[in-house]
């Protein structure tokens, strides 16, 4: 890197647009999106994912644009792109793949395309290179190399951004490796892990996630036991979290792009090399099946069909993201069961929710119900007390124990996993 090199970072969502940013303060970096709505929206200072502030936006040299021209013949380029499962939850590579084909057409000699996005081993070599090749005529580990740096973005988490954290990186050879280490380096003080092959560095990335879905799947059978024994799993892990080495998960629904697709990659994985993955399978089993659960007991609990307020719709506490978001099958379960169901989130967009799941946001919370649900722990959830919004007998069902002091009303009932 003795002399700059240009670097175009391909898909400018949750994990592209952060890792741009990031780099543009040190290298000369055009971010690139097909999305030219998406474009002209980060262009104005805007970024829906919340993930750079406008005041971020305005200080950054990123060149951003929706035009591939702008990014013919770059030196880097860095594919971030979303790689979810189709409706049998198996492998959807079409928008990895379709990135390459766009790489591919602007590629010069002695290019180097790293990928970011989490896929199953061998998909960088096996997919991704041919379809470089196809598209540009140029040889893979002769005219272009591939790299891989798996992304470890947690959205809405402003302590372990992008710049603050350990990047793996891996290369067709160790020149390649080396030079990514150096980019990738030069914005988090050369916190680098560099993997003895792209299919570990892959590897490393698939298991990560499942690791965490195995022990969250553990944690939501429990809760399911001692329900039964009418024990609180909170109170077992307050308990159970003085010892040295208990990991500290608790339960809840499992959404998102990441946690509750990645294990399928290593599921297809596995059984494409005549394994069969039972402990990966089984924790996605416990943790789809979670909503069902969670629709049960509510109903059980309610004396015929009822006003619910649900607060919370995105995947997760104090971000805007609904990809696939666990707390629309609650809804449409108790829907389908009769009870009249509203729905209120404090960091949704209002269209989105509707696009994505049918569902008419509150604009805001006030009203009685029979029931409440507190299924996302946003900020301004945790500020408020739910006694106010629930009729004189009624429950208030506390997915992710947000108001554990409220269990001691006796103004209502109170459930929590």
């Amino acid at each position: 890197m003795d002399e700059p090199l240009r670097i175009a970072v391909i898909g400018l969502g949750y994990v592209g647009l952060p890792l741009a940013v990031a780099l543009a303060k040190y290298q000369t970096v055009t971010g690139f999106d097909v999305d030219a709505a998406r474009v002209d929206e980060l262009r104005s200072g805007h970024d829906r994912t919340n993930e750079i502030s406008r005041d971020g936006l305005a200080a950054s040299d990123l060149t951003i644009t929706s035009e591939a021209e702008e990014v013919r013949g770059f030196d880097v380029y860095i594919v971030a792109v979303p790689t979810p499962v189709d409706e049998q939850r198996d492998p959807d590579l079409s928008a990895i793949t379709a990135a390459s084909t766009l790489v591919g057409r602007m590629l010069a000699p002695g290019a180097i395309i790293a990928f970011e996005s989490t896929v199953y081993p061998g998909v960088t070599e096996d997919v991704c290179g041919p379809a470089l090749e196809a598209a540009s005529g140029l040889r893979c580990g002769v005219d272009f190399h591939l790299g891989y740096s798996p992304e470890r973005i947690n959205p809405g988490d402003k302590v372990h951004t992008v710049d603050k954290i350990t990047k793996i990186v891996a290369g067709q050879t160790p020149e390649v490796a080396r030079t990514l280490s150096k980019i990738y380096g030069s914005m988090n003080n050369g916190d680098i892990f560099i993997a003895k092959s792209i299919r570990a560095a892959e590897a490393a990335k698939v298991i990560e996630n499942s690791q965490r879905d195995i022990n969250i799947a553990f944690i939501n059978e429990v809760a399911m036991i001692f329900d039964r024994m009418g024990i609180s799993v909170q109170d077992v892990l307050e308990a159970a979290g003085t010892k040295w080495n208990f990991l500290n998960f608790s339960p809840g629904l499992v959404g998102g792009h990441c946690i509750g697709v990645d294990p399928f990659y290593l599921a297809h994985a596995s059984k494409t090399h005549g394994h069969d993955p039972e402990i990966i399978l089984a924790g996605r089993r416990i943790n789809d099946g979670m909503c069902q659960y969670v629709v049960d007991r509510v109903h059980g609990f309610l004396d015929g069909p009822s006003d619910v307020l649900v607060m919370g719709l995105t995947f997760k506490e104090n971000v805007p993201d609904l990809r696939n978001s666990q707390v629309g099958h609650i809804v449409e379960g108790l829907n389908a069961l009769g009870h009249r169901v509203s729905v209120h989130d404090a960091m949704a967009d209002a269209a989105e929710a509707e696009r994505y799941y049918g569902v008419n946001l509150l604009e805001s919370l006030s009203g009685e119900y029979d029931c409440v649900i507190g299924a996302v722990a946003h900020d301004q959830y945790t500020k408020l007390s739910p006694a106010s919004l629930v009729r004189s007998g009624g429950l208030v069902a506390d997915l992710k124990a947000i108001w554990p002091d409220v269990a001691d009303l006796e103004t209502h009932r109170y459930w929590s996993l």
